[in-house]
């Protein structure tokens, strides 16, 4: 396996691609966002340990999608069996991915504990169970801190798990390693994965602004409230089909073995 260093403005290219990705198959794509947010939604129900099921299913979903951007890219329709690659190619792939899966968990769950230092676990508890948040709690400083706290612990776990489940899949890494391979190539390439952030943060941006100004020319602010939803929901459908092309830049593509 061959580390690719790229230019930082490789990741506009990666944005670039993912939304052309994106349009190839825009139904399928959205589908697919729908019905992880719909697993989501049902595992959060459950008392406790729903959204902690979640995040353990964020690996094996984000491998789901690098497969459906590559079918995409070949003219294929991804169905949504795609979510679930990496538990169909064997038992031993399986047990691999929901062994990533929980170490992802475990490693949220590190991060919001880290957080609790500054609030005694209120932000924590909003993450995990939900809850209305009033403004006196957005704007107190401990609330802020603590979710300040949260991101930084998270960024790195971020850069670990990034590619692991590719990684894992595709060249057959065990878990330690593909998180290690991960953070080396994010981190070697952050130029690159900052502009990439920066593009879709100014993409998300640029959506919301749109259907605001819309909204506005109609005359109908329940319209924007209505509409702003879904449309982010779909720009958020195309942000992970871009994540494939983020892979392919940074490791040789003689040297992928898919699966």
């Amino acid at each position: 396996m061959k580390l690719v260093i790229v230019p930082a403005r490789e990741g506009a290219t990666w944005v670039k691609l993912g939304l052309r990705t994106f349009f190839r198959q825009p139904l399928a794509f959205t589908g697919l966002f729908l019905i992880f947010v719909a697993l989501i939604s049902l595992l959060s129900a459950i008392p406790w340990i729903g959204n902690i099921l979640g995040l353990a299913l964020m690996p094996p979903v984000t491998l789901g999608f690098f497969v459906a951007s590559r079918q995409a890219v070949q003219g294929k329709f991804p169905m949504p069996s795609v979510l679930f690659s990496g538990f169909r190619a064997g038992p031993q792939q399986a047990r691999n991915m929901a062994t990533l899966g929980a170490m992802y968990a475990g490693a949220v769950m590190l991060a919001l504990a880290v957080s609790a230092l500054a609030d005694d676990g209120a932000f924590a508890r909003v993450y995990l169970l939900g809850g209305n948040l009033d403004a006196a709690t957005l704007q107190s400083p401990e609330f802020q801190t603590a979710a300040l706290l949260a991101m930084t612990v998270y960024l790195p776990v971020s850069m670990m798990f990034w590619h692991a489940p590719a990684l894992m899949q595709w060249h057959n890494l065990s878990a330690t390693k593909s998180l290690f391979f991960s953070l080396v190539a994010c981190w070697r390439n952050i130029g690159a994965f900052t502009v990439y952030t920066m593009v879709w943060f100014g993409v998300f941006m640029a959506v919301a602004m749109l259907v605001a100004l819309i909204g506005i020319v109609m005359g109908s602010e329940e319209a924007v409230n209505i509409a702003l939803f879904p449309i982010l929901l779909v720009t958020a459908a195309a942000f992970f089909s871009s994540m494939l092309f983020s892979f392919e830049a940074s490791f040789d593509a003689a040297e992928v073995v898919l699966a």
